[in-house]
């Protein structure tokens, strides 16, 4: 028995459980989890605490990484579209896209000519239609190669999710001529920073997707603590009983009313679990 039990604690990946910004910008490697995230984690789960990864990444994007992540229970990869064990390395729950959401996306690659999407494939594979600068530097920090094709219509179902990337402005007028088209109440449509705008099917989400994890686990969403940064986390973090961010955070972040902690650099998850110290 440990003070923990009963309690799940899921964390973003990029910037806030690590800080990878610098990486993608400058292509630099991706740093370590910070020493004083691992020792807080190694504790809170010798204590009975439940960790686990809510990421936007597809599985093939973080598993070079899983290793290094101390966890002990299944994550949440794709946005939301999966939760995934990896101990037993299958996937548990899967919200697949359907064929009409390739139709689709093809039709915005077709209408935004700059615009370029990487397609995930529930087998681990990631295809790339049009790819662009942003999708090499998106290859470099999740050292994941992608597997071009000519079309949406050319990569292989099922799909966990869609990922356009271009320019801000650019995705902007991406997500207005979706919702033009009456499209958009079909997905979850959510920019996981600037330049990338993730498509889901309607209801996976990483709010949802720790709501199914808790239950398989037994855990009472009274005692189910998130933290994040972006927009695409604010699901999870309005779900918990307590959402947290970094204090890099996007400002929708902070407007959702999350706790704001320290920075990902400076041990974000750390100072978390000395929170939950306090609460239990």
């Amino acid at each position: 028995m440990g003070k923990f039990d009963g309690v799940l604690l899921a964390s973003d990946f990029d910037n806030t459980l690590i800080y990878t910004e610098e990486a993608l910008r400058t292509g630099a490697p991706v740093p370590p989890l910070p020493e004083r995230n691992r020792r807080a984690l190694e504790y809170f789960m010798a204590e009975g605490g439940r960790f686990a990864v809510a990421t936007g990444r597809a599985l093939a994007a973080f598993i070079n990484y899983a290793e290094a992540v101390p966890m002990n229970v299944p994550g949440v990869v794709c946005n939301g579209a999966a939760i995934y064990d990896f101990e037993k390395g299958e996937y548990l729950e899967t919200a697949m896209l359907d064929s009409s959401a390739r139709e689709r996306g093809q039709t915005v690659l077709d209408r935004f000519p700059t615009v370029a999407v990487e397609a995930y494939h529930i087998d681990n594979v990631i295809h790339a239609v049009h790819p662009n600068a942003i999708t090499r530097q998106h290859e470099r920090i999740t050292q994941a190669a992608v597997t071009e094709a000519p079309s949406l219509m050319d990569v292989p179902l099922p799909l966990g999710k869609l990922l356009f990337e271009a320019e801000h402005e650019t995705l902007e007028e991406v997500l207005a001529f979706l919702t033009a088209q009456g499209w958009a109440g079909d997905y979850e449509l959510i920019f996981s920073v600037s330049h990338l705008l993730e498509m889901t099917v309607k209801g996976a989400n990483k709010g949802g997707m720790v709501r199914r994890l808790a239950a398989r686990l037994g855990v009472s969403m009274e005692h189910v603590y998130c933290a994040g940064d972006e927009a695409n986390d604010i699901s999870m973090l309005t779900a918990a009983k307590q959402g947290f961010a970094p204090a890099n955070c996007a400002q929708a972040v902070r407007d959702c009313g999350a706790t704001v902690v320290c920075s990902a650099q400076e041990g974000a998850i750390a100072q978390v679990v000395e929170i939950l110290d306090r609460l239990y």
